[in-house]
């Protein structure tokens, strides 16, 4: 077995992704082919949490006003990454990838509370640990939110991935001129204007604590894998 570059680390899914090619709701299919993709990187030894975004279902700064708070907001959209947490555990399971939902807000009914002793222990059992409700406040993304789960269940790296192979310069979908970044400081992330993969407050934190994001795509297959090996994909924020 090769030697890991990342041992354990966190998967950031957003709630567009889970959606695929749909406008909202799920894509059961998709979720099963990223479970496969997660079972690859598991088998070649490394622990995955992975942390759920909801804007398949809702964005708490985009529905607030006319009378909703922001904060009614965002509490509305942890209950979007709920529904996708609940749902991705179901498939993955189904999928003979044992994992287990812990939500950052208290519903006994529906999960489990999310504690860190509680989130170690099923990691040494193997499972994946999927994280829904963000960080359980307003006001944050769940951006931020991966990158302060991460920091406390010591992973060695935040993935974040997407619909494009990593960072360009600017916008791909935008721009025909783009360059791709294989690698970028954290400052050159946060001053960039043009660079939007995560948000300032999760760029912040993780260059605050040294944690490195991996960006690359979701849908090419076996990358999972090859990024916990180490293999150059994507791009490094570092």
């Amino acid at each position: 077995m090769k030697q890991l570059a990342y041992s354990r680390i966190l998967l950031k899914l957003s709630g567009e992704q889970l959606a695929g090619d749909y406008d909202g709701g799920l894509d059961p299919k998709l979720i099963v082919w990223i479970a496969n993709e997660i079972k690859a990187a598991v088998s070649a030894g490394a622990e995955v949490v992975v942390m759920v975004g909801g804007g398949n279902y809702i964005r708490g700064a985009q529905i607030a006003g006319h009378g909703i708070t922001r904060v009614t907001g965002d509490f509305m959209g942890m209950l979007g990454t709920m529904i996708n947490g609940l749902a991705v555990a179901d498939v993955f399971n189904s999928s003979g990838l044992e994992s287990r939902v812990l939500t950052s807000v208290q519903v006994d009914q529906m999960a489990d509370y999310f504690t860190q002793r509680r989130a170690f222990n099923h990691l040494k059992k193997g499972r994946v640990v999927i994280i829904a409700g963000g960080t359980g406040r307003p006001y944050l993304t769940t951006d931020t939110a991966a990158v302060n789960l991460a920091l406390e269940l010591d992973c060695q790296g935040v993935f974040k991935v997407t619909k494009v192979d990593g960072v360009y310069d600017k916008d791909p979908a935008k721009h025909k001129d783009t360059k791709h970044l294989a690698h970028i400081s954290f400052q050159q992330a946060l001053e960039d204007p043009n660079i939007k993969v995560m948000d300032k407050a999760a760029i912040g934190l993780a260059m605050e604590h040294a944690m490195p994001v991996v960006v690359f795509d979701l849908h090419r297959e076996d990358n999972i894998r090859r990024a916990v090996l180490g293999e150059s994909i994507g791009t490094i924020i570092s």
